[in-house]
């Protein structure tokens, strides 16, 4: 899933956010003077819980980014599995310095990650049953959108749109200066000869009214009660996707999705993400099953 999740240019973007994450860690003085550049060390990353694992590819490409030509990793899952605690991931091979240096990089990348997977996952099962889809939003960390995004995937979540080009999307601010969703929407026709897909906010039942009359691709419900949030979607057509939005927690998620909309998005399975427990253990001579 990986390799077709990052096409050329999210892995322009990958590439570009490992350079930084190494560049901003500097020169590792203390491994250069105590490990001669030659010095190999094994490297061994486990669960210490059990949780999806997300990341592991990142190895590979840190230790690339690195300027090591060729990296020896060995994975033993692989990403979106569920592993116990205990469970080796992922074994490599590299000079000390190297893998010294990069070792804090991938484990960042990978416990992250990991932990957006997971909480993902929570959502996700929180609304069983009911059909509706989970999505993330675009309060992910400066830089990491696309993996984040990624992980949401492997979480059984699915992505609200990647980058502004993707969806137009009405909000409160580009309303207020149109005047009115009709005058936005006119607008934005105007604009594109070919008008991407379209998403209106909508904070009241009038705005639902006004917006369904424009046969957007969506209509989002910000921040609504749960009884108004009811008889807004009522009011949305079947040819009409509809979204619930607006501080989605898992104490809340169940109630919403019994309402059956066609997507409920929250930015907590990014931004508040607790992260997965991984460890990783360097040591000079190769385990003995290696």
């Amino acid at each position: 899933m990986f390799s077709l999740f990052f096409d050329n240019h999210r892995c322009t973007l990958l590439h570009r956010l490992v350079d930084l994450a190494l560049e901003e860690d500097g020169r590792d003085l203390t491994s250069e003077a105590l490990f001669p550049p030659t010095s190999m060390l094994h490297a061994s990353i486990t669960a210490k819980e059990e949780t999806l694992v997300a990341g592991l590819p990142l190895i590979g490409i840190v230790l690339e980014r690195t300027g090591y030509p060729q990296p020896c990793v060995t994975l033993f899952a692989e990403d979106g599995e569920d592993v116990q605690a205990g469970r080796e991931v992922a074994r490599i091979k590299g000079p000390a310095p190297i893998l010294l240096k990069a070792e804090r990089v991938i484990m960042n990348f990978i416990c992250h990650l990991s932990g957006v997977a997971n909480a993902t996952r929570r959502f996700v099962r929180a609304v069983e049953g009911t059909g509706v889809r989970v999505l993330d939003t675009r309060k992910t960390t400066p830089g990491q959108r696309y993996l984040e995004k990624y992980a949401v995937r492997l979480g059984g979540g699915h992505n609200h749109r990647l980058n502004l080009e993707e969806m137009l999307m009405l909000k409160d601010n580009h309303i207020d200066q149109a005047g009115s969703i009709t005058a936005a929407v006119d607008a934005l026709r105007a604009a594109y000869a070919v008008c991407p897909p379209l998403e209106i906010e909508c904070r009241t039942l009038d705005d639902v009214r006004e917006a369904v009359a424009l046969s957007p691709q969506r209509i989002m419900l910000d921040n609504m009660p749960v009884d108004t949030a009811a008889k807004a979607l009522s009011l949305i057509p079947g040819h009409i996707e509809s979204e619930i939005s607006g501080n989605v927690t898992l104490a809340t998620i169940r109630a919403l999705a019994e309402l059956r909309p066609t997507y409920i998005s929250t930015g907590a399975i990014t931004h508040s993400a607790p992260v997965a427990d991984f460890s990783m253990r360097l040591t000079q001579s190769p385990r003995e099953d290696a």
